[in-house]
C-alpha cells in the first residue's frame, strides 16, 4: 500500500510560462512552485501526482447555456464581487476555433470564435477577449486528457476564488487580487493569510515568483493545492454535486 509519503499532490495555474505548479504531500510537507512549459510535464513527470487540481475549464459543451456550464452557474453565486472572475467557456467548436491554425491573425481568429460562439450559445452571447486569450490552456488541458483517458481521474477542475471562498468559512473574500489589472497588495496579504492558515507555510508565501510567473499565479498555484489536499482526502465538494459530462465524457464540474 502507498503511504501519504509516497504521494504528491499538485496546484496548477495557467501562467505566462506556461503552468505553475505547487507540489505538496498530503500531510503538510509543500514545495517551493516551479513553472513549466506543457501540462504533461506535471501529469508525467517525476512527481506524478495523484491529485492534479488545476484552474482551467474542464468539459466543453456543445451547446452554451444562457448562464453557462452548470457548474459556473453554481459557483458564480457564491462569490460576491469576486463572481467575474468565473468565465463563461463557449461551445467546444468555438474554443477550438480560437487556436485553430487559419486564420493566422490572431484578431481575425478571435471574431471567427466569437461568431461560432454567438450560434452555439442559447442567448447567442460571445466571448471577451481576456477570455480568448486562456483558451489555448483550456485546449491544452482537453487534448491532454482525451488523449490519456486513463488520467482523467485524477486531474480536477478547480478555481482560486472558489477554494479561498472554502478557505474563509464559505463566505466571498472582500478584497480583489487586482484593481484596474494591477495587483492589489491587501488583497494578496489576506489571501496569504488564509492559506497559511490551510498549511502552505509562510516561507513559501513570501519567496519571489519564479521566472515565467507573477505573485499572484503564485498564490493561485497553491490555492488549488489546498483543493488538492480536500479532494485527496475526501473532503472537497463538487459543484455542480452530480457533474454532467461532455460529449467526449469528461465531467463538467468545479471543485473546492
Amino acid at each position: 500500500m502507498t503511504g501519504n509519503d509516497d504521494i504528491w499532490l499538485a496546484g496548477v495555474d495557467g501562467c505566462p510560462g506556461g503552468w505553475i505548479v505547487a507540489l505538496g504531500r498530503p500531510g503538510g510537507e509543500t514545495l517551493p512552485p516551479r513553472v513549466v512549459t506543457r501540462f504533461e510535464e506535471i501529469a508525467f513527470g517525476d512527481a506524478r501526482p495523484s491529485v492534479i487540481a488545476v484552474d482551467v475549464p474542464i468539459g466543453l459543451p456543445a451547446q452554451s447555456p444562457a448562464k453557462g456550464r452548470l457548474a459556473e452557474a453554481a459557483v458564480r453565486p457564491l462569490l460576491g464581487d469576486r463572481k467575474s472572475s468565473v468565465f463563461r467557456i463557449p461551445s467546444r467548436r468555438a474554443v477550438e476555433a480560437s487556436v485553430a491554425a487559419t486564420p493566422a491573425d490572431a484578431r481575425e481568429r478571435f471574431f471567427k470564435a466569437c461568431d461560432i460562439a454567438r450560434q452555439t450559445a442559447d442567448d447567442g452571447k460571445g466571448f471577451s477577449k481576456q477570455s480568448f486569450y486562456i483558451l489555448d490552456k483550456v485546449v491544452e488541458v482537453d487534448g491532454f486528457l482525451r488523449s490519456h483517458p486513463n488520467d482523467v481521474s485524477r486531474v480536477f477542475e478547480t478555481h482560486p476564488e472558489l477554494a479561498f471562498w472554502r478557505m474563509n468559512g464559505e463566505r466571498p473574500l472582500a478584497l480583489p487580487k487586482k484593481l484596474k489589472s494591477r495587483v492589489h497588495a491587501p488583497g494578496l496579504a489576506l489571501r496569504r493569510d488564509l492559506l497559511n492558515r490551510a498549511g502552505i507555510p509562510q516561507a513559501l508565501l513570501t519567496v519571489p515568483a519564479p521566472g515565467g510567473a507573477a505573485a499572484d499565479d503564485v498564490i493561485d498555484a497553491f490555492a488549488c493545492l489546498v483543493t488538492a489536499r480536500h479532494i485527496h482526502a475526501g473532503r472537497a465538494k463538487s459543484f455542480p454535486d452530480c457533474p454532467p459530462r461532455d460529449e467526449h465524457g469528461l465531467p463538467m464540474a468545479i471543485w473546492a
